[in-house]
């Protein structure tokens, strides 16, 4: 279809956190382009983890749709880039961005994500009756080499294949 030309230069709308956290609970897709490392740290609830370095670009479109509205968290000066290498795979709708730095003034909407050093992951695994255990990765990666007991369910069909998995049990991903 038509689309417009695209403007490399045109910063997307920075956005405050009251209009964040607005189209967040709308159903807009708030992805969070710092390293997996730091999102854990804090993120906004609700929010996704793309990082901006790599495949940014693939990596969103295997979990977000192109007809879903699009806020961008990433430090300043990063804003562009994102919308732009989203915009090159067709996902045009990014309404804003917000600075991550800015999540400090709302701690009530930060989330922290549990992360486990494969030390841990072995701890919690021996004490922790029924663990699910869900490995994101492809199936010829999985097929390699995977833990055992995992349920494969590639990142790109996670949502699609939510049912199979228990929500009554402690997950690790």
């Amino acid at each position: 279809r038509d689309r417009d030309t695209l403007d490399e230069h045109a910063e997307p709308t920075r956005l405050s956190i009251t209009q964040v956290i607005d189209a967040r609970d709308a159903g807009t897709q708030i992805v969070d382009t710092r390293e997996s490392q730091l999102f854990a740290t804090g993120h906004l609830r609700g929010s996704i983890n793309v990082g901006l370095s790599g495949r940014y670009a693939e990596y969103a479109g295997s979990v977000i749709s192109p007809k879903d509205d699009i806020v961008i968290i990433t430090e300043p000066g990063l804003a562009t880039e994102a919308k732009i290498r989203l915009a090159r795979i067709g996902y045009d709708r990014v309404i804003g961005w917000f600075p991550v730095d800015d999540l400090a003034d709302v701690p009530s909407e930060v989330d922290r994500a549990s992360r486990l050093t494969a030390q841990e992951f072995s701890a919690r695994r021996s004490e922790v009756p029924h663990l699910q255990l869900v490995d994101v990765r492809g199936e010829g990666e999985f097929m390699i080499n995977h833990v055992s007991h995992a349920i494969n369910i590639p990142v790109a069909q996670l949502e699609k294949r939510m049912p199979e998995l228990r929500t009554d049990v402690p997950t690790v991903v």
